[in-house]
């Protein structure tokens, strides 16, 4: 353009310089879901087609991974049409990553819609500075910091209406969507995980809302939901109630708080603990209190149509004598290799091994034939025979074996199994009885 004078500047000429100068013009019409692209320039040439449907037109734009170019999950996609709708001229940044770059480009996009229709102008432009980049950099290792939040919106319950609406993962920005309330519970409630989504409605229903969230209060759950790439995390959904003027407004914000790494890291720790809690420290087998647990829950399992069970006491002899002649360090080891016996014997079966106390030990066996338990047994009696104890030699164990019956309480068949550990005692040791 030439170089005028600045009052001898025209509306045409500006129409010019724009045209000079904007990046890329498009034309979209919302009825039909359709857009044309009056100019496109620089990178828009490879992000859009000429023509092309509105939903897609959004998605390679915006409406994906903030950091990325990678899809939404199509879970998500269903709100597209919302990020694309607008009640007044809109202006907003956003990234975009071409296949094969690290870097993202910044565009700048205007938007106007046409008064009295459907139809919207964008406006687009590369922003290629360097100020631009760097101010990008930083802005999202800040934002990796803070945005814990990745979805926030204000909501009027009595208009039935939802504004200001952020999806971090996609943009800083806020948006201008118009997307009502009960729209978005019914279309959001799909993210929750399946067990999650019964309480995701009551918690989110109006009337529930009304009777259960006061002015300045704020209330919160913890669920598994759906993030944009289509992977469960834990999140704290979050209702807080704002102060109005006037009584019968009903307005809150909504907010969901990624606490997955929170969350993995104390079920992580709680693990820990409970291993401590129901582990035998001497042996590393289940302890008195996790193996009677271990017999509960079979018998449950049993007489709820599960599989049978067939339950073992093994019990060393003469295990007082290897104390008494060699110590109880030697004692402890005896113990310790007994239960390493028992383990190698468990691995690959349906088996359960626990140590009750002492030198007495316990296996559950499911699933299997009673005769079947007792050849398992007879085994397990001979390896232990044949096991080396180190200073204490070669040690003998005696068993008692007892099946489970359709009425049978927990004493019932533990009484039984006692009775026949002890009948292997009586009889000479080193033997199995069954009762």
């Amino acid at each position: 353009m030439t170089n005028k004078a600045l009052g001898d500047y025209t509306v045409e000429d500006m129409l010019v310089l724009l045209n000079e100068n904007v990046d890329a013009i498009v034309m979209v019409d919302t009825t039909i879901k359709k857009y044309r692209a009056i100019t496109r320039k620089s990178i828009f040439k490879d992000i859009i087609d000429e023509t092309g449907g509105y939903d897609d037109f959004i998605q390679k734009l915006w409406f994906h991974l903030s950091n990325s170019q990678e899809e939404i999950t199509e879970d998500y996609k269903a709100f597209a049409s919302y990020y694309g709708q607008f009640n007044g001229k809109y202006s907003r940044r956003f990234k975009v990553f071409l296949e094969g770059s690290t870097a993202p480009y910044v565009i700048q996009m205007n938007v106007y819609p046409m008064e009295g229709t459907d139809k919207y102008l964008f406006a687009m432009d590369v922003l290629d500075d360097e100020e631009v980049v760097e101010e990008y950099t930083t802005t999202r290792k800040v934002n990796t910091i803070q945005n814990t939040y990745l979805f926030s919106m204000f909501v009027d319950l009595v208009r039935d209406s939802t504004s200001s609406i952020s999806v971090t993962e996609i943009s800083e920005d806020t948006v201008k969507a118009s997307i009502k309330y009960s729209q978005w519970r019914l279309m959001t409630v799909n993210m929750i995980w399946p067990e999650d989504q019964r309480q995701f409605l009551m918690l989110t229903d109006p009337d529930y809302l009304r009777d259960h969230l006061e002015v300045g209060r704020t209330n919160t759950y913890d669920c598994k939901m759906k993030n944009l790439e289509g992977e469960y995390i834990w999140v704290k959904l979050i209702f807080s109630r704002a102060q109005t003027i006037s009584s019968k407004d009903f307005k809150f914000v909504f907010m969901v708080q990624n606490i997955d790494e929170d969350v993995k890291e104390r079920m992580e720790t709680l693990k820990k603990y409970e291993e401590l809690v129901m582990v035998d420290p001497l042996t590393g087998l289940i302890n008195h209190g996790g193996i009677k647990t271990e017999i509960e829950n079979a018998i449950d399992i049993y007489q709820n149509g599960g599989e049978s069970i067939s339950l073992m006491m093994i019990d060393l002899d003469n295990f007082k004598k290897i104390n008494d002649n060699y110590g109880h360090s030697v004692g402890d080891a005896t113990l310790r290799t007994l239960a390493d016996v028992l383990k190698g014997f468990a691995k690959d079966k349906n088996a359960s091994v626990g140590r009750w106390g002492g030198e007495e030990f316990v296996t559950i066996l499911s699933g299997v034939s009673h005769d079947e338990a007792v050849e398992y047994a007879e085994d397990l009696r001979r390896s232990v025979a044949e096991a080396d104890f180190g200073k204490a030699g070669h040690i003998t164990c005696s068993v008692g074996i007892s099946q489970l019956g359709d009425d049978d309480s927990f004493d019932d068949i533990f009484d039984r199994m006692d009775k026949a550990m002890y009948s292997s005692k009586i009889a000479g040791r080193n033997r199995v009885t069954v009762l």
